[in-house]
């Protein structure tokens, strides 16, 4: 584990104009530097790097960060790769966090495992090709399925040879631990005690990880023995090195590919994705079979946010394509789905056909999920309850989706083409999106009930209190935990120090509906929000939430309340991040981001350190998540010399400050309310709680219309 002081060593020698020269053509701009976006086809150089900052940033596309996140993202590297790499490029030596014996030995065993899979790996390869009865029968089967020689090299095939106990001896005169290799599965005892190769006889398909290491096998049956067999394939359990659901086959040779197309072709087996890089497309992974999960899903998501599922047209394919729609979508993921005509798959389309054609084909026939789920689904069906469960599913399918306009697009396409009134699909879909969020708030309660068991069996000596003990975790480049504030440390600050109190208080009976509303707004689940009201207001949630977390990296150690006395005589003085936590926490209200709520809580823990400078703490913060979040609030879109760029006097800053929390409280509010229209529309069959909705509806227009007029908003 590389430690923090090691980490800020790396950040602060590394020079952002030196390392993006490395990959990018710079001029002289002024005090910064210009030149084409290596992230998109820029035609007219957009990427501004600014040597003072320490940063870069494309006002096209967005990307950009300090120089650890542009070899992250330009080499598809992992956080700590791009530190090592900077390290080795400024020869700093990397120290090391010293390691408990626990964390030593697993570390140890875990590098055991990926040198006797690297070198299973070399060892298959070298069967492959250099052994006689490897290149008559391995070799022979990967020709005879079209494979090229240099496709065979660079996806590392191999083959095992038919005597069982071959790789394991050679692994023992080699020295290789057979202890590591039976924990990776590669081997396993015999009655006799003797290591058995599991994959003897078979053609061998090394998993490579997004990182360059093998960390599992699958290996395929080749001679007459696949006949009537249900297993061709046999693939390597699970293990420290391999989890089944967080790895995606070929990722590691389509990474660059990927992000390059910003799209991704999702195939089902090893072939497929071999096949079609030999025919010149390389931006595809395969999951194997296995139903896709959410780690599979951010993985992909670090390089593309679009993907077009590619699967047979048969029962199978279709049926796998469905599976993993909803998940897709509910990930944020622009999903399009495309099922090969009868007798053809990837694989056999591929070897059929040339990149270009394969594209055009793509292109043309590919279609939205809806489109997909209706032919599927609703094709020839005339059976109404049939039907009726087809158009559930679509409508369950479009309300998985995060985005609200994305979401009011396929409702509108989907009311066209099922013929259905655009009105009862909404209300439909609101009932699936409230439902879920029904059940997600009873899961949380029974995961929160099962945090506090233990404490409650504490409190009333029905628990094993000798069991319960405190335990601290380290975990590689993650910021200390950061004291919660629950805004009671700001209690004695004067009426002065914050917006009118009255602004701030709950109406009686309102259900504490500034909270309530903080919590819809943070979960951004408001549903039906008048974006034509929002757009008149100028401001959005949105930005309101970005411009408040600016202030906090700009501006969060600045005083802008001096000399406070509290109610014991002392005197205080409250910064930016201070008055903002206070503002937020008497309300229980939080940003969308989580990432805010942390920097937040971290300038408030360091607020009154001599010296403590908010925007360079995260510029130089471990956790890479957090300071590039920091890094691109800090973004400028135009660089000023410093005689034009703009500074707040104390109390500019402080009515800069006090206003933006109101849009923040004004925001809410709306959201709220918005909600609130929504949820007493879906309530005509509930009077009881339709008056409850409708009472808290009033109470909350006064309180917008109170805040409105402290605003000055119409």
């Amino acid at each position: 584990m590389i430690d923090r002081l090691t980490i800020e060593r790396i950040k602060e020698t590394a020079d952002i104009v030196d390392v993006v020269s490395e990959f990018v053509s710079l001029k002289r701009s002024g005090s910064n530097y210009l030149g084409l976006c290596p992230f998109h086809n820029d035609s007219n150089p957009s990427f501004h790097v600014s040597p003072s900052r320490g940063t870069c940033h494309c006002f096209t596309c967005g990307e950009g960060g300090d120089a650890v996140g542009f070899i992250m993202k330009h080499e598809q590297m992992t956080y700590v790769e791009a530190l090592r790499w900077l390290a080795n490029r400024y020869h700093i030596e990397i120290k090391e966090k010293e390691l408990t014996e626990e964390q030593r030995r697993e570390r140890t065993e875990r590098e055991a495992m990926l040198v006797v899979s690297d070198w299973a790996s070399r060892y298959y390869s070298d069967v492959l090709f250099d052994d006689v009865d490897g290149r008559a029968v391995g070799l022979q089967y990967f020709r005879q399925r079209g494979f090229r020689d240099d496709i065979i090299r660079k996806f590392r095939l191999g083959f095992s040879l038919p005597d069982r106990y071959a790789m394991p001896r050679k692994a023992k005169e080699k020295g290789y631990s057979l202890e590591m290799m039976e924990k990776v599965s590669l081997c396993y005892k015999d009655n006799n005690g003797r290591m058995v190769d599991r994959f003897s006889g078979r053609a061998m398909f090394p998993w490579i990880g997004v990182s360059g290491n093998v960390v599992a096998f699958g290996g395929r049956v080749l001679d007459s023995r696949t006949k009537g067999v249900s297993q061709k394939y046999v693939n390597s359990a699970e293990s420290p090195i391999y989890k089944k659901d967080r790895e995606l086959y070929g990722l590691f040779q389509a990474k660059k590919a990927i992000s390059s197309a910003d799209c991704v072709y999702m195939v089902e087996g090893y072939t497929d994705v071999i096949s079609m890089h030999q025919c010149g497309i390389e931006n595809v992974v395969a999951n194997s079979g296995t139903a896709l999960s959410k780690h599979q899903i951010h993985l992909l998501h670090r390089f593309t946010k679009n993907i077009v599922l590619l699967y047979d047209g048969d029962a199978a394919g279709i049926k796998a394509a469905l599976r993993g729609t909803d998940m897709l979508l509910a990930e944020g993921m622009n999903v399009k789905v495309l099922l090969f005509p009868d007798g053809d798959d990837p694989d056999s389309f591929a070897r059929k056909h040339d990149a270009g054609y394969f594209r055009q084909f793509v292109e043309a026939n590919k279609t939205d999920f809806i489109e997909f789920k209706t032919r599927v689904l609703l094709q020839g069906q005339a059976d109404p309850v049939k039907r009726s469960e087809a158009i559930n599913s679509i409508v369950k399918s479009v309300s998985v989706i995060g985005d609200q306009i994305v979401r009011a697009t396929y409702i509108k396409d989907c009311a066209q083409r099922l013929g259905i009134n655009e009105q009862t699909l909404i209300l439909q879909m609101n009932n699936f999106i409230r439902s879920d969020r029904e059940e997600r708030r009873k899961e949380e309660e029974r995961a929160r009930n099962r945090r506090e068991e233990p404490d409650r069996q504490a409190e009333t000596g029905t628990g094993d209190n000798s069991q319960q003990t405190d335990t601290a975790l380290s975990q590689d480049n993650v910021a200390p935990q950061q004291p919660q504030h629950t805004g009671d440390e700001y209690s004695d600050l004067p009426p002065e120090a914050f917006l009118p109190p009255e602004a701030f208080s709950q109406p009686q009976g309102a259900g504490n509906a500034g909270a309530q509303a903080g919590h819809q707004y943070a979960g951004g689940h408001a549903a039906g929000q008048n974006n034509t009201a929002k757009a008149k207001q100028g401001l959005n949630r949105e930005d309101v939430q970005t411009m408040l977390a600016q202030c906090i990296v700009r501006y969060g150690e600045k005083i802008i309340f001096e000399d406070v006395e509290t109610d014991e005589g002392v005197t205080v003085n409250v910064t930016v991040a201070q008055y903002i936590d206070a503002q937020l926490s008497s309300d229980g209200l939080h940003f969308a981001n989580p990432v805010y709520d942390q920097i937040l809580a971290e300038v408030v823990a360091h607020s009154g350190e001599e010296g403590f400078v908010a925007e360079k703490h995260f510029k130089l913060h471990p956790d890479y998540e957090v300071s590039k979040a920091a890094i691109d609030l800090t973004i400028d879109e135009v660089a000023l010399s410093k005689r034009y760029e703009m500074s707040f006097e104390q109390d500019t800053l402080r009515q800069y400050v006090v206003h933006l929390v109101a849009d923040f409280f004004w925001e809410t509010t709306i959201s709220r309310l918005a909600l609130l229209r929504s949820e007493i529309a879906q309530s005509m069959a509930e009077p009881g709680r339709q008056k409850e909705l409708m009472e808290e509806y009033q109470q909350l227009q006064k309180f917008k219309k109170d805040l409105a007029k402290r605003l000055g908003r119409v």
